[in-house]
């Protein structure tokens, strides 16, 4: 696998190594000793997760303040703009955010560590998205920033208006939120 930094140190975009021919591809999503070696994360996921979005929903941004999550997310059919925002208070690079294009066609994986918010934007027709996470879902600590807050200006890679939940409407405002220390 390759490893690619992004601005905040701890977010890594990580490439399988990917063997094609004309019957199609075979990868490793995820090979434990690797991600250990090569990325330097010794974790353990607990839970799998698989969502299917269409063109212009956006998720998010969540994440658990108590049990909280490192997700290592990836998409299998169609495209998202997928961000990770740092709420880690002691953090150099608290409140800055870093999005990637991830994609069925890149292979691309995002490395979202504990202590941020993770949210992402459909931008192909139909998305469906798998991640694997660290601790499993407690929704009683699930915590949702705005996902358009102005104090973050999040660049999503939208076309028109963003079709958004109305959990995903009643996001705090990142001034407000409660962070990690």
């Amino acid at each position: 696998m390759n490893l690619i930094q992004t601005k905040i140190a701890d977010v890594l975009i990580i490439e399988p190594r990917v063997f094609e021919d004309n019957r199609g591809f075979f990868y490793e999503s995820y090979n434990e000793k690797a991600f250990i070696e090569k990325a330097g994360v010794a974790t353990h996921f607990v839970q799998d997760n698989h969502s299917r979005s269409t063109q212009n929903v956006l998720r998010g941004l969540y994440y658990q303040i108590q049990n909280p999550q490192g997700k290592l997310v990836r998409v299998v059919v169609g495209a998202v703009f997928d961000v990770a925002v740092d709420l880690r208070k002691s953090s150099p690079t608290f409140g800055q955010w870093v999005g990637s294009l991830l994609s069925a066609e890149n292979k691309r994986q995002l490395w979202v560590p504990v202590g941020f918010a993770h949210g992402f934007c459909v931008v192909s027709e139909v998305a469906e998205v798998l991640y694997k996470t660290t601790d499993y879902y407690a929704p009683q600590h699930e915590r949702c920033v705005h996902w358009n807050d102005p104090e973050l200006a999040i660049e999503w890679s939208l076309i028109g208006d963003p079709v958004v939940s109305a959990k995903d409407q009643a996001g705090q405002p990142f001034k407000t939120a409660e962070v990690f220390q």
